[in-house]
């Protein structure tokens, strides 16, 4: 089950700020070998035994890596955590919908590949199954939005 939320809320159990909450947090936990892969998979980058990165512009830290691997990590990192997706493009979006009992943050729909057997649970309210059922309860939440006059959420 995917945990997917719609409505944002100021709350301890939140991350908003990837870039921000990973800096002073989770780039100070250690890294496993299946952290190390995803940082590969997503930014390119090796790290490196004293805890750099490396990648075809240099040689750098953790600090920079890419907002969406930054992400990753908050949420691999964080499980407890409801983690804001809004920064991640379709690349590293795909991969939480690959996992099961993440928890995620977005306030608009955003083309991304689901398989038909993910079921995903929005706002802790509504299960929709896959592709189709996401995207009709996007196309409902919409409609919602327009009839109380909601221009921005």
């Amino acid at each position: 089950m995917i945990y997917l939320y719609t409505e944002k809320q100021n709350s301890p159990d939140w991350i908003l700020k990837n870039d921000f909450y990973f800096d002073l947090y989770t780039g100070n936990f250690p890294l496993t070998e299946q952290d190390k892969e995803a940082i590969f998979r997503i930014d390119s980058a090796r790290v490196t035994e004293d805890k750099h990165i490396e990648t075809k512009y240099g040689l750098g830290t953790l600090r920079n890596l890419s907002s969406g691997c930054k992400t990753y990590l908050n949420i691999i990192k964080n499980p407890d955590k409801i983690v804001s997706v809004k920064e991640c493009g379709g690349k590293v979006l795909y991969l939480f919908f690959l996992f099961d009992g993440v928890y995620i943050f977005f306030d608009y729909p955003e083309r991304v590949h689901i398989s038909e057997n993910v079921k995903i649970l929005f706002n802790d309210t509504e299960i929709a199954v896959g592709r189709s059922g996401y995207e009709a309860w996007w196309t409902k939440e919409y409609k919602r939005r327009e009839d109380d006059d909601l221009q921005e959420y």
